[in-house]
């Protein structure tokens, strides 16, 4: 059939070129307007030449005016309901609409006997109800082309709804029915504590996930070391009746926020405040505290590398703007990523991580900064997966960029200039989502009491300069170190040999210093001093003087010679 075929065309085409050849003797002023496009011309009747070229515009096609270089953020207002409740809403040209109903809750207001029952409310979102079936909720979302989703964090948890503006009435009633009204059927409880255990199985394959849960539980004491994912021996724990008594003390009207992206205030109102009006009030709940300590905490697992994170703290939060705008332009200022990584817009390439670590040391997997910022506190440090032989030289390798960026003039502006804008790309492309922004309304409103409008962000980010990250550097290392390691960890240093490296910034160090300064100088043959203390005390007063402090007079005159005398005679060379 094929050689059939083949041998047609070729005899059609002898034709064509025949004809061509005739046509062409006979009028050469009719070849020069016309071409042959050969065999394509054939299959397709025609030549390219008569396509009109492509920027010349289309008769009866008119094109629509550009936007305008700058567009007004749509205004966010908000009203408060007798029993508390917030409902917030910007308008929108887009033809969807976001809602969201946000909650001041999460795993720091879990008890121990609670403990896990945020990760497993996250899972049973818009589950059955007391007025509708989970299939129903499914079909009615279907129905509509909406799309549903549940997040939950230490301290907010939010359920969003989207879909088209004309929806809004049934988005509304749907949403609000799935959170206050959760049935918590024994049958679906079990399942999804199922599916949370199937989770568990694959976090040994995600270290970076236990590694960020473990520097909370190591690094804090009090409510921001409670477990976030939960694990076997607590969902062991958990049934329908302790959800229900954690949702009935949390799930307040004060403590709740219902905001829309993309509709009418107004609307909203009208189809809100019936709904929630009813929801119990209660006196607002202190915002439980934490204290940061810092620590050492090693898992043994057969992975073949090592992981590990050096973290810190920062304290103010989200409180303290400027600091934590300035905590967001320095993680993306370091960067960093996976070994192997496409390059292109966002990737992190240019990053210091990435220059300086990624491109220089095989054996380091993936090197990269990371940040959880809370309403009082946040944390600040660099993860990694290397191999195991390689794992001291790794630390060694974060220790040093740690240090770096909070030694002055190692900030260079144009790296500065770059993670600044980066920072900005960032925020404003997350907001163009509806999703996104119905969350930053109802989390702000949660946090500040407000919505901030972006260009107060924007701003704090442009004001951000080479001493800002040096300040805020010297501030984290001054806190004290929390280490944390998951793998291969029989040759990963000891603690307080990492801790040394940082402790020119720590606090430690300075009071060490003045409870020196605080005492009088005593002989060496003075019985109540040990010798073992003498030294310690006398090389760490030496390790401190090589970053340049100035030691007072009395430490420089007395106090370092009997030293020097007490450490010679005990075999320290000095």
């Amino acid at each position: 059939m094929y050689r059939a075929t083949s041998s047609k065309i070729r005899t059609l085409e002898s034709h064509a070129s025949n004809w061509t050849l005739t046509r062409l003797a006979s009028s050469s002023a009719v070849a020069t307007k016309s071409s042959s496009g050969g065999r394509f011309s054939w299959f397709t009747g025609g030549s390219a030449s008569a396509l009109p070229p492509l920027d010349f515009p289309l008769k009866g096609i008119e094109l629509q005016p550009s936007l305008p270089d700058h567009i007004a953020q749509g205004e966010t207002k908000i009203t408060t309901l007798p029993n508390g409740i917030k409902i917030a809403s910007e308008t929108s040209s887009s033809p969807g609409a976001s809602v969201g109903l946000y909650v001041k809750t999460g795993s720091v207001y879990e008890t121990p006997a609670s403990y896990g029952a945020t990760h497993l409310l996250e899972r049973m979102a818009f589950k059955s109800t007391t007025n509708r079936s989970h299939l129903r909720v499914v079909r009615e979302v279907e129905a509509i082309g909406g799309n549903v989703t549940a997040s939950a964090s230490r301290e907010q948890t939010g359920y969003t709804y989207e879909a088209l503006k004309t929806y809004v009435p049934q988005m509304v009633e749907l949403l609000v029915d799935s959170v206050r009204n959760q049935a918590f059927l024994e049958w679906e409880v079990k399942e999804q504590i199922e599916k949370v255990k199937a989770e568990i199985v694959e976090y040994a394959n995600n270290p970076e996930t236990l590694l960020l849960d473990a520097v909370h539980s190591v690094g804090y004491s009090g409510p921001l070391a409670n477990p976030h994912l939960a694990s076997e021996g607590l969902l062991s724990r958990i049934n329908g009746t302790v959800l229900e008594d954690f949702v009935a003390a949390n799930y307040t009207a004060p403590r709740m926020v219902l905001a829309a992206s993309g509709v009418e205030h107004e609307e909203l109102l009208k189809f809100a405040e019936p709904l929630l009006s009813d929801l119990p009030g209660g006196a607002q709940v202190e915002e439980p505290k934490s204290v940061y300590v810092g620590g050492d905490h090693r898992v043994i697992a057969d992975t073949g590398r090592t992981s590990f994170a050096l973290a810190f703290e920062l304290p103010g939060g989200w409180l303290k703007g400027k600091e934590a705008m300035t905590l967001m332009v320095l993680q993306m200022l370091m960067g960093g990523g996976e070994s192997f990584q496409l390059g292109g817009p966002g990737k992190g390439v240019y990053s210091r991580l990435y220059l300086r670590v990624l491109n220089e040391y095989p054996e380091i997997q993936s090197f990269t900064a990371f940040s959880s910022i809370y309403n009082h506190t946040a944390i600040f440090g660099i993860q990694a997966t290397t191999d195991s032989d390689f794992v001291t030289k790794a630390i060694n390798i974060a220790a040093e960029e740690l240090t770096a960026v909070a030694t002055k003039d190692s900030v260079f502006q144009v790296h500065l200039n770059r993670a600044k804008l980066a920072t900005k790309s960032s925020i404003l492309m997350n907001l163009e989502s509806r999703l996104v922004a119905s969350e930053d309304i109802g989390r702000q409103i949660l946090t500040f009491g407000e919505r901030k409008p972006v260009d107060y962000f924007l701003k704090a980010i442009d004001e951000v300069t080479p001493e800002d990250i040096n300040s805020i550097a010297k501030k984290l290392l001054s806190s004290p170190l929390t280490m944390v390691s998951h793998g291969d960890v029989m040759k990963v240093p000891t603690y307080d040999s990492v801790s040394r490296k940082f402790r020119v910034y720590g606090s430690f160090g300075y009071s060490f210093i003045t409870w020196g300064c605080e005492f009088s100088p005593r002989p060496y043959n003075d019985a109540s001093v040990g010798r073992d203390v003498e030294i310690s005390i006398y090389l760490y007063l030496k390790i401190i003087g090589l970053y340049g402090v100035d030691l007072p007079e009395e430490l420089k005159s007395v106090w370092s010679l009997d030293f020097r005398v007490t450490a010679k005679e005990n075999g320290v060379e000095m």
